[in-house]
């Protein structure tokens, strides 16, 4: 009898086989919960230990793991992406650069989105910026209780986009807009990506998947299953995120490092701690 597995999976090109049903096993079977979107259950996951088996935001889990939560690693990445088209200024107010930004109000939906740790990571190490010269704004908590957050709340009601059209913010970092007054911080986001990419030779990791750890303890199978599945329903697209062994543990050591240096994390681990026996053999 399949082993049922209570499952938060995003509707991503790689992972889209696998919750049509279009790829099945004997051995687990998948109830999926939806939240819209996704990462609205990376808190319940990391809080409650609330799913077998998790999409989960690389930086969550390098936090999570930093307090002891009882997940493991996957190595199945099912979002990445170049991040530099994520941050926005107001054109309306001036040109800004990101070398501008030392001592200025930035917005950021949570400090510890790890879209914001990719981008405080280009910023400090590519563009000289002084993180800790710029006063940060947020709207939500950590998905980590046990994190200490000592950025600044923004307002009840306010929206980040709002506040930046408003000039109540000089940037934003993790946001898009079609607002006709807001622009890329970057001025030329595709040369910019493109130059970042051939010095670190990386693709920035979004998201992985995670399982608890009870799991990898009592049914290692099922473990090696899950991974298995996720393997296949990502071939099964072409848009799915590839990468080699070498590729996943450059993005994860870059990343780690971010981390550390943001004070996210209290030391930087090897990429090989964020797995266990089981997913790290896979």
């Amino acid at each position: 009898m399949a082993t049922r597995l209570r499952t938060l999976l995003g509707d991503h090109p790689g992972t889209s086989a696998l919750r049509s049903g279009a790829i099945i096993s004997d051995l687990v079977e998948f109830d999926f919960v939806d939240y819209s979107p996704t990462n609205k259950g990376f808190k319940p996951m990391v809080r409650e230990a609330a799913f077998d088996v998790s999409e989960m935001a690389i930086v969550t889990y390098l936090m999570a793991r930093s307090f002891d939560k009882p997940m493991v690693l996957l190595p199945d990445v099912v979002m990445a992406r170049f991040q530099h088209g994520h941050a926005l200024y107001n054109a309306k107010r001036g040109a800004l650069k990101p070398t501008d930004l030392n001592g200025k109000r930035v917005g950021i939906r949570s400090f510890t989105t790890t879209t914001g740790a990719w981008l405080r990571g280009i910023l400090a190490n590519d563009c000289g910026v002084d993180l800790n010269s710029i006063d940060w704004v947020t709207f939500e908590d950590a998905h980590v209780a046990e994190f200490k957050d000592t950025t600044k709340r923004a307002p009840p009601g306010k929206s980040i986009i709002q506040m930046l059209v408003d000039g109540e913010l000089d940037a934003v970092l993790g946001e898009k807009s079609d607002h006709a007054d807001l622009k890329p911080l970057f001025a030329d986001v595709a040369a910019e990506e493109k130059a970042w990419a051939a010095k670190h030779k990386v693709v920035p990791i979004n998201h992985m998947v995670v399982v608890s750890r009870a799991m990898c303890e009592k049914n290692p199978n099922a473990v090696r299953e899950v991974h298995r599945l996720l393997a296949e329903s990502a071939k099964a697209s072409s848009a799915a995120p590839r990468f080699t062994v070498d590729e996943m543990r450059r993005s994860l050591e870059l990343i780690i490092g971010y981390c550390a240096q943001q004070g996210l994390i209290p030391r930087a681990c090897s990429v090989d701690e964020l797995f266990d026996d089981v997913t790290r053999a896979l």
